[in-house]
């Protein structure tokens, strides 16, 4: 396995170049931060956080992606370079959003009927770097046909399943936008502004790669508008061809339906 420097969204990152397996797809995993490589370090500062957050924030729920949650403190204080102080700001506002929005009261059924138009949904196969798949058809998505808090939750519960699907050691997940037949009134910001601030506050760093798979010049002013609601995530996005996704992502057995011959 041979390894080599790049960068992902202003932060080093190695990446392991596969020389025997195709297709040939490289895989990265993310270096958080060097200096602080000691796993004692880390428990040091996940137990800080845990501190402050029981004497400022006692409210706030335990358990599972609650404020004593020592996986998803490392994971915020990995996002915020393991600053104890901005960690702790945005892991109070993310528990406080997830008790809001109720998203352990999130189920299929709860989302089937806008779930059964095929809008979005978690591939059933992990792509060629193990990372769980979400794939969206934006021209099954009609903004006034279901009110938006139900397409709000339908996002949610499928980025919490295809995190549910993440393998040992694996951190983010692939989403594939297939922009085939998209039309203006598919076009929905207000939607498109939930989804990114969601995974840029809520799941920070989740989100390994965005693929805009054959997109339409009706999709060229649309991407003008939503650049900037993308943030640091930007950077994530490639433009390809359904071909592409074929041979680069998947197998000829794991491929998702939408990119068959």
């Amino acid at each position: 396995m041979a390894f080599r420097s790049c960068q992902i969204l202003g932060r080093p990152v190695i990446a392991p170049i596969n020389l025997t397996k195709t297709p040939s797809r490289n895989c990265y995993f993310s270096v958080q931060n060097c200096s602080l490589s000691s796993s004692q370090s880390h428990k040091q500062l996940v137990s800080e956080v845990k501190d402050k957050l029981e004497k400022e924030h006692s409210s706030l729920p335990i358990g599972k992606n609650g404020r004593d949650d020592e996986d998803m403190i490392l994971w915020f204080l990995k996002d915020r370079r393991f600053s104890v102080e901005e960690a702790v700001a945005k892991l109070t506002k993310a528990i406080k959003w997830r008790q809001e929005f109720g998203v352990s009261k999130l189920t299929e059924e709860s989302v089937k009927s806008v779930a059964e138009t095929g809008k979005a949904y978690v591939h059933d196969f992990l792509d060629v770097c193990n990372r769980p798949v979400l794939v969206v058809v934006p021209s099954k998505h009609l903004p006034d046909v279901h009110p938006p808090v139900e397409n709000e939750r339908l996002c949610v519960f499928l980025v919490e399943k295809a995190l549910a699907k993440l393998p040992a050691g694996k951190e983010d997940i692939l989403g594939v936008f297939d922009l085939r037949d998209f039309a203006t009134e598919n076009a929905d910001l207000k939607y498109l502004t939930f989804v990114f601030n969601v995974f840029y506050y809520y799941y920070p760093r989740r989100l390994g790669e965005v693929l805009f798979v054959d997109a339409p010049f009706v999709f060229k002013p649309i991407w003008q508008l939503v650049k900037p609601l993308l943030k640091s995530y930007t950077s994530l996005v490639r433009f390809c061809s359904m071909d592409t996704v074929r041979k680069e992502y998947f197998t000829e057995e794991t491929v998702p339906a939408n990119f068959r011959d």
